[in-house]
């Protein structure tokens, strides 16, 4: 066998492994039920303001972005948009929700929210603490 490192790995690569491990999972588990989840906030000429991408699994909404433009932070978009994204967790049957941080403004968006913190990583990056929330639905 032969342990290879690379910053550029065939996409054929990260389908193997990512079909191997959800193989695994699936047979350890049960299958994830994993679907995408979106919510896109446009003006009404169809233009992207902002959106959450994430998707949901095994019963959990993960919130992998959240992002606002600059010019529409601070009116309440952003807890808008996590509300939309739990309804619809909520309707899919989750039971709780998941997602990270390391901007001391978005961590008060998402304690304002209702996510409650459960882990640290300090310095990630260097001089910020990635904080892991979660929310019951």
């Amino acid at each position: 066998m032969h342990i290879s490192v690379s910053a550029a790995p065939t996409a054929a690569a990260l389908v193997l492994i990512g079909g191997g491990l959800a193989s695994f999972n699936d047979a350890d588990v049960g299958p994830s039920g994993r679907m995408a989840l979106a919510v896109l906030v446009r003006d009404g000429g169809g233009r992207l303001y902002g959106g959450i991408s994430g998707y949901t699994a095994w019963g959990w909404l993960y919130v992998q972005w959240l992002w606002l433009d600059a010019g529409h932070r601070g009116q309440g978009l952003a807890g808008r948009m996590l509300a939309a994204a739990e309804a619809e967790a909520r309707a899919r049957g989750c039971h709780g929700a998941y997602i990270d941080t390391f901007n001391p403004v978005a961590l008060k968006v998402y304690r304002r929210a209702g996510y409650v913190p459960f882990g640290e990583l300090g310095d990630f990056p260097k001089g910020r603490t990635r904080t892991f929330l979660q929310k019951q639905l």
